[in-house]
């Protein structure tokens, strides 16, 4: 073969060869990756809700994703390295992933915003005031998701505190797509789990249908009623779909009663042990069920807009039963006894609508419920647990990692017009 001939030959294969790359290039931009936004991506969450949205779990193996990690400027250094890091994972299901500090580019076109808490290294004296500091972030994020995201996007709310107040907050300021706006309360379910399969000595995940009723960051009813526990080692066996009653297996009643709430209360008033790890793998699988269902017969709890259901007042945020089926949720007002008695039901949603209305500015002090009676569990309900009322000063966030705080991040654009 001649030279002339070979580089004739050479010119072709290199045409054919650009020609085959642009044909794969133009179908790639055909597939629209799915957009994920996560706020305040310098918090711990953060870091361990990544390897898990990318790991084709969440949303699926031939689902492409691409994540932008959101927060103030002073983070930008931190965010480029945990974009390095992501890239690292080399995820077949990653397209891509890049950080925003800008706050008029926030959620463009997402499909998925992921609300992390903002920690503050602001001193805050009072309960009422750091009711009230929630309200100018929650009205940014509403206004920036109103106007910039995809018009079927979906919202999740996690953290330690006041998650149910931060979701309706979000609602108002976000009406258009209220509807698609969710807290997750899996992880209190988790923690109730992980100290019920402790005393049992059994695996936490052998326990299902746990139901978190209320303030999933504060006063909340951790209802044992339904819930069962499976492959029990006892001297009743069965096959793999047999369970019993919980309640028949603990016949420390006590230890419910008084432990056991305690230890929840601990928890849930402190937020310790809700760290990162949990934080994430709630809001993961929390996402899982929304795009593909929560496994059948099981009951999952959730942070939703009260429209009356069981009895509760509309218009707050409040943890109940459901179901995920077809991209979205079903209340189960359909189980038997479950009733919950007025006094409890009072005493959650008198302080839910309370921080809404002192957040809003519409009540000068907050004022925690106090019930007439000392026992709080009914005699006729039989061992549902009630968490006591948390010790809403110590929800007041502290820092806990020495980075970038999200309110500076805020006061930066308080210059900004949210509203026109």
């Amino acid at each position: 073969m001649t030279t002339e001939l070979m580089m004739v030959i050479a010119q072709e294969n290199l045409g054919a060869h650009i020609q085959k790359e642009q044909e794969e290039e133009g179908l790639k931009t055909c597939i629209n990756p799915l957009q994920v936004w996560i706020t305040s991506a310098s918090a711990p969450a953060c870091y361990n809700l990544i390897p898990i949205l990318t790991s084709g779990e969440v949303f699926g193996m031939h689902t492409e994703i691409s994540i932008t990690l959101f927060d103030n400027k002073q983070a930008e250094e931190y965010l480029k390295s945990l974009v390095m890091e992501t890239q690292d994972l080399a995820s077949p299901v990653l397209r891509s992933v890049s950080i925003c500090t800008k706050v008029e580019e926030a959620f463009c076109q997402a499909h998925v915003v992921v609300v992390l808490d903002d920690s503050t290294d602001k001193e805050v004296f009072t309960l009422e005031d750091c009711l009230r500091s929630r309200v100018p972030l929650c009205r940014l994020y509403g206004y920036l998701i109103e106007k910039n995201a995809h018009e079927s996007v979906r919202v999740i709310v996690g953290g330690k505190t006041f998650v149910n107040l931060k979701t309706v907050l979000l609602m108002r300021y976000a009406p258009r797509i209220a509807h698609n706006i969710i807290a997750v309360a899996l992880g209190v379910e988790g923690e109730a789990k992980a100290i019920l399969a402790r005393k049992l000595k059994t695996a936490p995940s052998y326990i299902k249908d746990v139901i978190i009723w209320g303030n999933i960051s504060g006063n909340n009813y951790v209802d044992l009623r339904k819930t069962r526990v499976y492959r029990y080692e006892s001297a009743i066996w069965g096959p793999l779909h047999y369970s019993r009653p919980l309640l028949n297996l603990i016949f420390d009643s006590q230890w419910i009663k008084r432990e056991f709430v305690a230890t929840l209360k601990n928890l849930t008033a402190t937020g310790r042990q809700f760290g990162g790890i949990l934080a994430a793998h709630s809001i993961a699988t929390t996402l899982k069920y929304w795009y593909h269902g929560s496994p059948p017969g099981e009951i999952v709890s959730l942070g939703i807009l009260s429209e009356g259901q069981f009895g509760i007042p509309k218009g707050i945020v409040f943890s109940m039963p459901v179901k995920f089926e077809n991209g979205t949720w079903v209340v189960l007002t359909d189980l038997k006894d479950i009733e919950i008695s007025e006094q409890i039901m009072t005493r959650m949603t008198s302080d839910l609508i309370q921080e809404k209305l002192v957040a809003l500015g519409d009540k000068i002090h907050f004022q925690p419920y106090q019930s007439e009676h000392k026992d709080l569990v009914p005699h006729e309900e039989k061992n549902p647990v009630m968490s006591d009322a948390a010790d809403f000063l110590n929800q007041i966030p502290q820092t806990t990692f020495e980075k970038p705080q999200s309110l500076e991040f805020l006061n930066g654009f308080e210059g900004k017009t949210v509203e026109s």
